[in-house]
């Protein structure tokens, strides 16, 4: 994920914010450092400051990830886009994106990427009807992306994540992915740029 977020958010956030990525060793790691880190943002940080809080679903209940991690926001003080966006006040500092169900699902969406990345693999397969929606993927999105690379000769000997990170993400159109998840994460970006200015 820091790989490919490297590439594309000075595309997405252009001149107008500046950014920092926290990579964690993992799920299980983020969530339970994340109180303790978002409470020492809150004493520092200053006030045009927004942090996105990134994670992948993989195999477990989206409404439980939600919920931990907008507890650990308001646990530390923060206020949340979603609390925002209830209150309808408009503030916020945390806001809480989930990946369904990982990173690959956003390949997926803008599958045009992945075929100027590496042009042999199969161009239609994103219309394939178990291709057709990025974040609905059965058996896990990397094994699938893994697959469709194999079918064209590349990553023979297994999918190097960071590689494709990096590969794709150089071609990534952040404007036409399909991947609804994605869309909620480019929202966010484009919320951020247009009415604060700030870091990231």
């Amino acid at each position: 994920m820091e790989a490919f977020l490297k590439q594309i958010l000075p595309r997405i956030l252009g001149d107008q914010a500046t950014f920092r990525l926290h990579a964690y060793q993992g799920k299980t790691d983020l969530l339970g450092k994340l109180e303790d880190r978002l409470r020492g943002y809150a004493r520092w940080q200053p006030s045009d400051t927004k942090i996105v809080v990134l994670l992948d679903r993989d195999d477990d209940k989206c409404a439980a990830l939600k919920r931990h991690m907008e507890r650990a926001a308001q646990s530390a003080g923060l206020i949340t886009r979603s609390a925002s966006r209830v209150s309808q006040s408009g503030e916020w500092t945390v806001a809480t994106q989930i990946a369904i169900e990982e990173l690959e699902a956003w390949y997926f969406g803008c599958w045009e990427a992945v075929c100027r990345a590496d042009p042999r693999v199969p161009r239609g397969a994103c219309r394939q009807a178990a291709y057709r929606q990025p974040d609905a993927i059965a058996g896990g999105t990397w094994e699938a992306l893994e697959r469709l690379l194999r079918r064209g000769g590349y990553h023979t000997g297994g999918l190097r994540k960071v590689e494709a990170a990096i590969r794709i993400g150089e071609h990534f159109d952040h404007e036409s992915c399909r991947s609804p998840s994605f869309a909620q994460l480019r929202m966010v970006l484009w919320e951020i740029v247009s009415g604060v200015g700030g870091p990231v």
